[in-house]
């Protein structure tokens, strides 16, 4: 399948041609005519019609067909025809990517970025983005939904008819992980897939646009850091900043995926019984209490009711926020010094912890002599990032040790309550 990419790709000097099979509409324009624009090859047909509206395109078969997505984004050179074969919008450019008025209409239509779809390259990068513009698309083969997104994150799988969609799109799921570390396309909202818990059953689990933090501000973060000054003893950061620094990144093989995180054990569950939904009421170590809604039938329990069964709420671990050069270089987190717990040392710690452009005016410890500036700022902003709501996984423990996550029709949004136990809950589950 990556092969077929590579083959549209490779018409570079020949330009890659859909005709569009449209009515004629002389209420519009004297040329006007139905928006439509098939999947066919040069010099092919199809012969869907669609009545002209403005919204006609965003409405018609082309734009939910799996296969047009490669087919579009892969050619380097592409030209659009009407019925008549005159062409489209009379652009007579030889290249109708180079057109910004078609390309706004195919961005606006399929929900992807021109500058996408003028100058796309297959990769790994943006995964969960990638995955929402297939998101609405169907295929007749129902394989081939994962199929025809081979080439688009440039992964080289076999295509085995007769898998079904699910196992199909886990194997391509697996694979962007795996060879990534991106774990974007855990973000989804719907049912669990078969191939493994933390993938959806079905492509359109990724429509909804992905759960995104409102962004802090530099003066934001600053208030956040001068605040965790006197909330957070400094080695509590650091030593967070240090195990977070050295977790691996996610493995996923043989349909298991090995997940670093943050686990918040969930010590209560209880329905709400004034909502007519299934949505119960759960508190956990370390968190604000919060509500989740699903569809499955969650154990009530509390402090003096236990449960034998382990439920856990996992903030998947983002390297990113690390705020390293690169996702690849050393962290060089290992041979950070112990601190001193006196208050004394802990104040002149955090009199050095600010943003890398501050500069401390205080006296510095001995033991923090070697401890890099720019490091200790990246400790303080990163505490300020997870006192964020962040998007969390609801997790039950299986007999064999392993978790399942448990699928929830709404994002699951929590938040920190007390910053100074997260350091014991950083880990890496196995989920199956």
């Amino acid at each position: 399948m990556f092969r077929l990419y590579s083959w549209y790709n490779m018409i570079r000097y020949q330009p890659f041609t859909f005709k569009l099979d449209v009515y004629t509409t002389r209420s519009f324009m004297s040329r006007g005519f139905t928006e439509y624009i098939p999947s066919s090859l040069a010099g092919g047909q199809n012969n869907v019609e669609v009545q002209q509206s403005p919204g006609a395109l965003a409405s018609s078969a082309w734009n939910t067909r799996g296969w047009t997505v490669q087919e579009f984004l892969a050619p380097n050179f592409v030209l659009f025809y009407q019925r008549d074969w005159s062409l489209y919008l009379d652009d007579r450019s030889p290249n109708h990517k180079d057109s910004l008025i078609i390309m706004q209409k195919m961005a606006d239509v399929a929900g992807i970025d021109t500058q996408a779809l003028i100058a796309f390259r297959p990769g790994m990068r943006f995964a969960r983005e990638k995955l929402q513009w297939v998101s609405a698309h169907v295929t007749t083969c129902q394989e081939d939904i994962a199929y025809s997104l081979f080439g688009i994150f440039g992964v080289n799988l076999p295509a085995i008819y007769g898998e079904k969609k699910q196992k199909a799109l886990g194997r391509l799921l697996q694979e962007v992980v795996a060879q990534s570390g991106d774990i974007s396309a855990l973000d989804w909202v719907g049912q669990s897939s078969e191939f493994n818990s933390c993938l959806p059953a079905d492509i359109a689990s990724y429509k909804a646009p992905p759960y995104t933090v409102s962004s802090l501000s530099e003066d934001d973060i600053q208030a956040s850091i001068s605040s965790l000054r006197h909330e957070v003893a400094a080695d509590v950061v650091l030593k967070l900043y240090t195990l977070l620094g050295n977790l691996s990144a996610p493995r996923f093989g043989n349909c298991r995926l090995h997940l670093p995180c943050i686990a918040f054990r969930v010590t209560a569950v209880k329905r709400n019984r004034a909502q007519d939904q299934k949505i119960y009421e759960v508190k956990a170590d370390g968190l604000l209490d919060l509500l989740i809604t699903t569809e499955d039938k969650l154990i009530q329990f509390s402090s003096p009711r236990p449960t034998m069964q382990t439920f856990l709420l996992v903030r998947p671990w983002n390297r990113h926020l690390l705020e390293l050069p690169d996702f690849t270089e050393p962290s060089g987190l290992a041979e950070l010094p112990e601190i001193a717990g006196d208050r004394e040392s802990e104040e002149g710690c955090w009199s050095a912890l600010g943003s890398p452009s501050q500069q401390s005016s205080g006296g510095f410890p001995e033991a923090q002599e070697s401890v890099d500036s720019e490091l200790s700022g990246r400790a303080l902003r990163l505490a300020a990032r997870l006192r964020q709501p962040f998007g969390a996984f609801l997790l039950a423990q299986q007999h064999g040790g392993e978790y399942k996550i448990i699928a929830s029709d709404h994002d699951i949004f929590a938040q920190v309550k007390d910053l100074s136990s997260i350091s014991d809950m950083v880990k890496t589950l196995e989920i199956s």
